[in-house]
């Protein structure tokens, strides 16, 4: 994957509402980072409107800023991944294997290394998770959405934990956006996949976060959460354009029905 033209780059920025950083270092990237979580949901609503997710970096920048759409992980980091580059920082795409039930396959989740004074661990596409970077390395690190632990496993691996819960296993090794495909491919149509239970669009705000499921509108402030079911399809659409920005000229229904 290599650096976006500096017209992506300007446009980029825009859509996030963020500055040209004067250079690459940890403010930046910190701020840049912030940005993004604020500004681009994390979703998978094109998977209930029956649209494939082609992943190339030209159809990621185009959904995030061309279309001001969100994603899911591989969209998102990404996409962020190429900003990243088009800024001058030296970013490489990581494989992680996601903790549920059972430990989910190779390529289940994109991460992102940035080498500055150190490598960072960034990540703008796991929903509810860390809104900062964190040193890459063993230890535990604070952050605004927690205390982060990072484990070191087999093979070098890494075991990231949020406020004591495994997030996922992070293989250190350098990868190329196109060995993402085929998981993404099986996220998007195998029927067990958690992205195939529902549609979600998940934003975080100053105060907390704001998810729409279904049609059930959820706000996290100050550790309340507060729930709104909304009426009917015209209430989602109007929810996903004034909310997280996002229009779209169908609702998003649960793949398959």
């Amino acid at each position: 994957m290599g650096a976006v033209e500096a017209a992506d780059v300007d446009a980029y920025l825009a859509r996030i509402s963020a500055s040209r950083p004067a250079s690459p270092d940890l403010d930046a990237l910190t701020a840049l980072m912030a940005a993004h979580l604020r500004s681009v949901p994390f979703e998978n609503l094109d998977i209930h409107l029956g649209r494939p997710i082609e992943l190339t970096e030209a159809a990621v920048i185009d959904k995030l800023v061309g279309q001001r759409r969100g994603g899911f992980c591989y969209e998102l980091n990404g996409g962020f991944a190429a900003l990243l580059r088009g800024l001058g920082y030296p970013v490489t795409l990581l494989q992680a294997r996601v903790y549920g039930e059972a430990l989910g396959p190779p390529y289940d989740h994109l991460a992102l290394r940035v080498d500055l004074e150190r490598p960072y661990l960034v990540d703008v596409g796991f929903g509810t998770f860390v809104e900062a970077p964190v040193p890459l390395a063993p230890g535990t690190w604070a952050d605004p959405a927690g205390e982060v632990e990072i484990l070191s496993r087999d093979h070098d691996d890494l075991e990231v934990r949020l406020d004591g819960r495994p997030q996922y296993l992070l293989d250190q090794r350098p990868r190329a956006l196109d060995e993402f495909r085929a998981t993404s491919w099986w996220q998007q149509t195998w029927p067990g996949s958690h992205f195939r239970q529902g549609p979600v669009c998940s934003l975080l705000t100053d105060d907390g976060r704001v998810t729409l499921a279904g049609r059930t509108l959820v706000r996290h402030v100050g550790g309340e959460r507060v729930e709104t079911e909304l009426a009917d399809a015209a209430a989602a659409l109007l929810t996903y354009r004034e909310v997280f920005g996002v229009e779209l000229d169908e609702e998003p229904r649960l793949a398959d029905t």
